[in-house]
């Protein structure tokens, strides 16, 4: 499980779900705000405008299931330890209901949709992914999982548009965006 070591949050490494969510906990205390959410954003290369909405709709999306039976909190914060809570239908399958990853699920993504190339999805094929996995009527789930994918593809796509399946690991093992912050970071010095 997770852990708090010297008043900071530790995520699971089983849970590899909270390892995602934990890259917005800007001040590691378990809870993700809107502007800890803006920051992570920012912090990895996007604008103010993708930023603000992607604080706006995260944070709105799941602070209500992350913190079951607490009174609702304006300010919208997402409890990390409770983050597999938030899992939406019409999803991959590549956490369970736990948060853990599961590697079989991440395979079929690939086996089923990439079809140009085996290890990449084009725009089209990651559209082909969204629709198959809709669950009828999950009207929440299907403009959570579009989100989240076209916020991925726009974010982690290559030059020509391909977006690799080591950058879409990355991503569910949550170290893609440390991997972008640092990136981000050193372009900014080298200007």
């Amino acid at each position: 499980m997770d852990a708090e070591v010297g008043g900071k949050f530790i995520p699971s490494e089983e849970f590899v779900l909270q390892k995602h969510a934990a890259f917005f906990d800007r001040n590691h205390d378990g809870v993700v705000y809107p502007w800890e959410t803006f920051q992570g954003f920012r912090a990895i290369g996007c604008g103010i405008a993708l930023s603000t909405v992607a604080a706006i709709f995260i944070n709105i999306g799941l602070s209500g299931s992350t913190r079951p039976g607490k009174f609702p909190n304006p300010l919208f914060p997402i409890e990390i330890k409770n983050i597999h809570l938030g899992k939406h239908g019409s999803d991959s399958g590549s956490y369970d209901t736990e948060g853990r990853f599961v590697p079989e699920k991440f395979e079929e993504m690939f086996r089923k949709h990439a079809h140009t190339y085996p290890d990449a999805l084009t725009s089209d094929e990651l559209n082909e992914l969204l629709k198959a996995n809709r669950v009828p009527k999950d009207f929440a789930g299907w403009i959570g999982a579009l989100s989240e994918w076209k916020i991925l593809y726009l974010i982690a796509k290559d030059e020509n548009g391909l977006l690799y399946k080591d950058k879409v690991r990355a991503v569910y093992d949550g170290t893609l965006f440390e991997q972008m912050e640092k990136e981000h970071s050193a372009s900014k010095k080298n200007v």
